[in-house]
């Protein structure tokens, strides 16, 4: 059996992701913090034959992340992919442009995006090592490219995890174990952020299933 662990799941592109791998046989662990709405996703999966399970842990709760991550390695045999991606909203609810961004801004989108994913690779890289296969998947927005002004607490977390990640994907290569982050350039679903173009999650979600299968991507921008 393979599986998947979705690190931030949730209605949109979590849901699509989790549906993307699973019509291609994976089980579905799902990752967030809010029980209920994890037991509506399992739900809906369930219902089209995708086999999914929820492990509630809130990615700022370190040791609750790495507990989860272990909980579904056990219950499907393994973790083969991981795809981490808090982004659903953003990870505070003050948004700064550079000049009035304190440390404490940036420190909170730290630990929402760069030291979340870091504590969830450690928990299933090692395992993956040792197999000698794996995927390892982590998104932002764009910004983490091309910085917008008005989030520049954000942009900065963001790049960071880029930064990680990229050096993650050389640092493995030759092990068997695939490292990518995908940077998303529009806003998902109805609304519109800061003048970017719309797409679905499902337009997004393939990107994730071509990165695990090609496997010779550092990194992937959506765009429309």
């Amino acid at each position: 059996m393979t599986s998947i662990a979705i690190v931030g799941a949730g209605p949109q592109l979590g849901l699509a992701i989790a549906r993307t791998f699973g019509s291609h046989g994976f089980d579905v662990a799902l990752i967030s913090r809010n029980r209920d709405k994890l037991a509506d996703l399992v739900g809906q999966l369930t219902a089209e034959r995708i086999t999914a399970a929820a492990f509630p842990a809130d990615v700022l709760d370190r040791d609750a992340l790495t507990q989860a991550l272990k909980d579904a390695a056990t219950q499907f045999g393994g973790i083969d992919v991981l795809e981490y991606s808090p982004v659903g909203t953003l990870g505070s609810t003050v948004l700064t442009t550079p000049s009035e961004t304190d440390p404490s801004h940036v420190q909170h989108e730290m630990e929402f995006l760069l030291y979340g994913a870091i504590a969830a690779t450690k928990a299933v890289l090692p395992a993956m090592r040792e197999a000698g296969a794996g995927t390892l998947l982590y998104t932002t927005g764009a910004g983490s490219i091309a910085p917008v002004t008005e989030i520049a607490n954000v942009n900065a977390a963001a790049a960071a995890l880029r930064n990680w990640v990229m050096n993650l994907h050389t640092e493995l290569a030759g092990t068997g174990v695939q490292a990518a982050h995908v940077a998303i350039d529009v806003t998902i679903g109805t609304s519109t952020f800061y003048g970017q173009p719309r797409a679905t999650a499902e337009q997004i979600a393939p990107v994730y299933w071509d990165l695990h299968t090609n496997r010779d991507e550092a990194e992937h921008i959506f765009k429309r």
